[in-house]
């Protein structure tokens, strides 16, 4: 009699074991597949949602100021995200394509002329005499300074021109992220329910927290990484229309891009400002290289300002992590970054806090 309730128990655990293999195998399958086909869209989906989730603050205020019409203000989000990517966008590959175009045939045809150094070059310390002798040269025989380059220069132009076709299919992939950013801006309320439910599967007494963490994250990161580099970029480019510099508009846009992948604006600065000190007067170079160093530095004073600011988090957690986020994921990663260690720091100092808690609450030994 136990040896065939055994058996039974026994077919009975293998019955049980099969179907949950079989259900796991399905749902996994399932999954990869529907994984798969998602895949080309998870990109898009991400920004859609890191935008909706940093724009919707303007679409409370614009939908008070529109009488509560939310898909009125949604619309006016869309078509002015729209206008600031496209139009600024177009522009650019444009001009691009046309000054690469005009700069072959220039090369073509030996248009190029390229204005002899001042004397003072030469004496400018550790550089001035090579470089007034590279530039002298390339100013009295700019076809022969070119074959010297030749390869490097072909090599450049194919990069330039992988760069603007990857710029303007980027441009249209944000487009079509700000158009899923305003949708489901429309649908904010489910989203932040369904985001704290799913939250609260993997914490249940901070799930909610969890997901307010996230929101302020991207928020922060909004204003003191996109924000403090759309400050610098409109100082350093209101230095280089004031100057005259040549391109200031490409340039400006280079400072942006600059920022916004934290490397130092200086870096694109620098070189602007020793090329004014060659061909301008002293004293309007000295204000101009003052107050371009101020643009430089100035993300240095606006990023403590900004950074971590209206978020529970150190501000030093939230910058290691957009940082950290942008070498592994790009600039995606900036967002991603910061939100994922966020939750991560947050998460083991709950679990920290609580151990603390229960060591505090162990009854006190007799010996």
């Amino acid at each position: 009699m136990g040896n065939m309730m055994n058996n039974d128990d026994g077919q009975m655990f293998q019955k049980n074991m099969m179907t949950s293999f079989v259900q796991i195998a399905t749902l996994v399958i399932l999954v990869s597949y529907c994984l798969t086909i998602v895949g080309p869209f998870v990109g898009l989906a991400i920004w859609g949602v890191v935008m909706a989730v940093a724009m919707y603050p303007v679409h409370v205020r614009l939908s008070s100021l529109l009488g509560g019409r939310e898909k009125l203000a949604v619309t006016l989000i869309i078509l002015t995200g729209l206008a600031v990517v496209l139009i600024p966008g177009w522009g650019m590959t444009k001009s691009a394509i046309t000054s690469l175009m005009d700069l072959s045939t220039d090369l073509k045809s030996g248009g190029i002329q390229i204005p002899p150094p001042a004397e003072k070059v030469a004496n400018w310390p550790l550089i001035g005499e090579r470089l007034y002798s590279f530039w002298a040269g390339a100013a009295s025989n700019i076809e022969g300074t070119l074959n010297e380059f030749q390869p490097q220069l072909k090599e450049l132009g194919v990069w330039l021109a992988r760069k603007i076709g990857s710029t303007a299919i980027g441009m249209l992939e944000i487009a079509a992220s700000v158009i899923i950013a305003g949708v489901s801006m429309l649908y904010a309320s489910s989203g932040y329910a369904l985001s704290s439910s799913v939250a609260k599967k993997i914490s249940p007494n901070r799930g909610q927290h969890l997901t307010d963490i996230s929101i302020a994250t991207i928020r922060s990161v909004t204003n003191g990484v996109i924000g403090v580099a759309v400050i610098q970029a409109v100082l350093a480019g209101i230095g280089f229309f004031a100057m005259g510099v040549p391109h200031a508009g490409i340039l400006t846009a280079i400072v942006l891009i600059t920022s916004i992948i934290q490397l130092p604006a200086v870096l694109i600065i620098a070189p602007i400002v020793v090329w004014v000190f060659s061909i301008a007067e002293p004293v309007p170079a000295t204000i101009f290289a003052v107050y371009m160093v101020f643009a430089a530095l100035s993300d240095n004073v606006l990023k403590p300002m900004l950074l971590g600011r209206g978020v529970d988090l150190p501000a030093i957690i939230v910058l290691f992590g957009a940082i950290g986020g942008m070498i592994a994921y790009g600039i995606i990663g900036l967002f991603l970054g910061a939100v994922l260690l966020g939750l991560g720091y947050t998460i083991i100092s709950d679990w920290l806090q609580a151990s603390d808690d229960a060591v505090g609450t162990e009854p006190a030994s007799d010996h």
